[in-house]
């Protein structure tokens, strides 16, 4: 496939995050998009105003006509996610067009480009998102794919004059394996998607697998601990070849020393909280020195970083009232999370509003979401998200539920956490998933900010 030689492009499902970015991509470069999702959202309903063609229903009378035949200058992506019998996918099949999916048309944007591709089971959209806004804060640019909404520039992707390219690696699917970082960062390797791996051992070969994909003199940063090596190591420990130290907060920030060989930069402020995030922005003032980006401008940019959307997002942040909104789906997210608001509040009763994301992992890892939703003082659970499953037999919140040690918990639904905030008015609360627990964010702001 030749990028190039692209001029319509239609994308079924695409209203998913990436997805989304791949059509801004496209429309940006004059392109001609539609796209089929099965549910609007602020998303889509972004796409439309925008000028991209979205629809919504199963009907391949929908679909434009300069499709009816397959050729050198279109191109129809696809996401895994949506159903064998879908109509529209179907009718692409059986007319002859190839399909290709998100991965691979991000491999061959990729294969011309400088890639700068970060890859992990948590932190890889904070990490991206950070980079990519060093890069374009600092004058140094680049185009970007993101795992999610950039606070700074609103948007998922990002468009640059020059030839560099930063791209969230996902490793659901082993969509990673299509792209040829020239520098990769892995920010963890936790047990995650089994039911694509089956087990861990899988997983761990599959991001070892990432890392054969540098290209020749290329360079990789990997955190430490993981059961692999890159070039570079990074923590928050003093082991590593990068690291942080000094880590304090001051009126709810986070400063921080930043110490790789003989550079050692002192109390750099970070413009989002979390302690993981300070993690994050070890790697990513790694990947800009090895850009040769003065690092008076990387701590400018780390310090008017506005991090991502749902990713410890402050939605209401009064002297009566503090409510963040964060994606965390896997237990070790959660940990990293919830250690944060401890810092960040320790003397504060939290309340903590989470939706688990597929039966799967609620069942693969219910002991460790058990073991990290007991840090909550209240806890609501709201019923497993299913995205792409099916229901397993047993598995459901009520079983979570009973496994958590704390007394103050209750199963609940979406109205249940709207009417049991509108009558406590919790000083401290966080909603917390991968799911649609985010359509709580508007009425819950509403609620704490109209007290």
């Amino acid at each position: 496939m030749n990028i190039d030689q692209v001029k319509q492009v239609f994308l079924i499902g695409i209203g998913g995050i990436g997805m989304s970015g791949l059509a801004r991509y496209f429309y940006h470069l004059d392109c001609a998009v539609t796209g089929y999702d099965k549910t609007e959202t602020d998303l889509t309903l972004a796409l439309v105003k925008e000028g991209i063609t979205v629809f919504y229903q199963d009907d391949v009378h929908l679909i434009p006509e300069i499709f009816q035949h397959p050729a050198a200058d279109s191109l129809v992506i696809f996401t895994p996610a949506v159903p064998k019998d879908l109509k529209i996918k179907n009718y692409f099949v059986d007319k002859g067009f190839e399909l290709y999916k998100r991965s691979e048309v991000l491999g061959f944007i990729s294969a011309s480009r400088f890639t700068i591709g970060v890859a992990g089971t948590h932190g890889k959209t904070t990490t991206s998102t950070m980079i990519a806004h060093i890069l374009k804060d600092s004058g140094y640019d680049c185009s970007a794919f993101l795992g999610g909404i950039s606070s700074n520039y609103n948007t998922n992707v990002l468009f640059g004059d020059n030839n560099v390219v930063v791209v969230e690696a996902d490793e659901y699917d082993r969509s990673f394996l299509t792209l040829h970082p020239n520098i990769a960062v892995i920010t963890s390797a936790d047990a995650d998607h089994l039911d694509i791996y089956g087990d861990e051992s899988h997983l761990i070969d599959s991001f070892k697998l990432f890392l054969d994909r540098v290209v020749e003199d290329g360079k990789s940063i990997v955190k430490v601990g993981l059961p692999f090596e890159g070039d570079i190591s990074y923590s928050l420990e003093t082991k590593a070849d990068a690291f942080a130290e000094n880590i304090h907060v001051n009126d709810g920030e986070f400063h921080f020393d930043y110490i790789n060989g003989d550079t050692r930069v002192e109390n750099i402020r970070l413009g989002i909280s979390g302690l993981h995030n300070v993690e994050n922005a070890v790697a990513a003032i790694t990947v800009a020195m090895l850009l040769g980006i003065d690092m008076e401008k990387i701590v400018t940019a780390l310090a008017n970083f506005k991090g991502a959307k749902r990713r410890f997002e402050y939605i209401v942040r009064t002297s009566a009232h503090v409510y963040i909104d964060d994606y965390a789906h896997h237990p070790e997210e959660l940990r990293a999370f919830l250690n944060s608001m401890r810092k960040l509040y320790p003397t504060k009763k939290l309340t903590v509003v989470f939706q688990p994301h597929l039966f799967t992992r609620t069942r693969d890892f219910v002991n460790g979401f058990a073991e990290v939703l007991g840090m909550a003082d209240e806890l609501l659970l709201m019923e497993i998200y299913p995205a792409r499953e099916l229901p397993i037999d047993g598995v459901d919140s009520s079983w979570l539920l009973n496994k958590i040690k704390i007394e103050n918990k209750r199963v609940v639904t979406a109205q249940d956490v709207l009417d049991r905030v509108m009558a406590e008015k919790p000083e401290l609360i966080v909603t917390i998933g991968a799911g649609d627990v985010d359509r709580l964010v508007k009425p819950l702001k509403v609620i704490l900010e109209n007290e």
